[in-house]
């Protein structure tokens, strides 16, 4: 069989390190064309040239997806360099790590929605023409704090609620366009996130406060994610615990409140 990105574009945000970067290196043997975006060139050239080795074309594109322009930019060039655009793959993000009442620096919550929610609107309207003609895909990676809140995540599961939200309603307005929108919502994964996770001060931990040999590893996230599009699904949560969590919450909601605190106060 035909792999099902060959030949095709697919812009991937996020695409330096962490989830990004190991489902670039995952489609690159596919042979498809990817967009790969992020704030640090330089790691992106290392991404870059190991997709390259495995098969890729490869278009490198330093974008910050919390400022507009440069999201009209990131499309532009990659419609430019490639005449079309088949998967549009939401993957930057950012995290914080502080109780609410604990937080000194509110400017937190803006660069969260930015990054996490607003960047994604921004690119996705630049995307959708685009994406309408080829019949393609929007794939957000988004959480399971975007499904329920988390302790000292607030401002994260909001930003997370709110990407879940778009592309629900958005996903009913493309019903017959032909356009696709994916969910993805994974548990806990090892991931820059935590480190670079702003802290009540609002500045990056600088250290990940989760114990990652218990956590999800972001090669196996990227295959959940590769699964995900390939089979253009709906929603995908990315544990047992987020799944049963999802429908227990219905009838008993303290008891995963319970969970999400136990969960964070265990670091996974």
């Amino acid at each position: 069989m035909t792999p099902s990105y060959a030949g095709k574009t697919v812009v991937l945000t996020g695409a330096s390190v962490g989830i990004g970067r190991a489902l670039a290196l995952l489609l690159a043997p596919q042979k498809p064309r990817l967009v790969l975006a992020a704030r640090d060139e330089a790691k992106l050239q290392e991404v870059a040239e190991e997709c390259r080795a495995r098969g890729a074309d490869v278009l490198v594109a330093r974008t910050d997806v919390s400022v507009q322009d440069e999201c009209r930019t990131l499309v532009e060039r990659a419609v430019a360099r490639y005449d079309r655009l088949d998967a549009l793959v939401l993957n930057a993000g950012m995290s914080m790590w502080s109780r609410f009442d604990q937080v000194a620096d509110l400017s937190v919550f803006e660069q969260l929605m930015r990054v996490n929610y607003l960047g994604c609107v921004w690119l996705t309207h630049f995307a959708l023409p685009e994406l309408k003609r080829s019949r393609g895909q929007i794939v957000a990676v988004a959480s399971l704090a975007g499904l329920t809140g988390v302790p000292t995540r607030s401002g994260y599961a909001a930003s997370k609620h709110a990407l879940i939200g778009f592309c629900d309603s958005l996903r009913i307005e493309l019903a017959e366009e032909g356009v696709d929108v994916t969910v993805v919502a994974p548990d806990f994964v090892v991931s820059e996130i935590h480190r670079r996770s702003l802290g009540p001060d609002g500045q990056p931990l600088g250290r990940s406060p989760m114990q990652e040999a218990k956590i999800m590893s972001t090669e196996e996230c990227a295959r959940m994610i590769e699964s995900a599009m390939a089979g253009r699904k709906r929603l995908v949560i990315g544990s047992l615990r987020g799944r049963l969590g999802r429908w227990v919450r219905l009838v008993a909601p303290t008891v995963i409140d319970g969970v999400a605190r136990r969960a964070v106060a265990r670091g996974k």
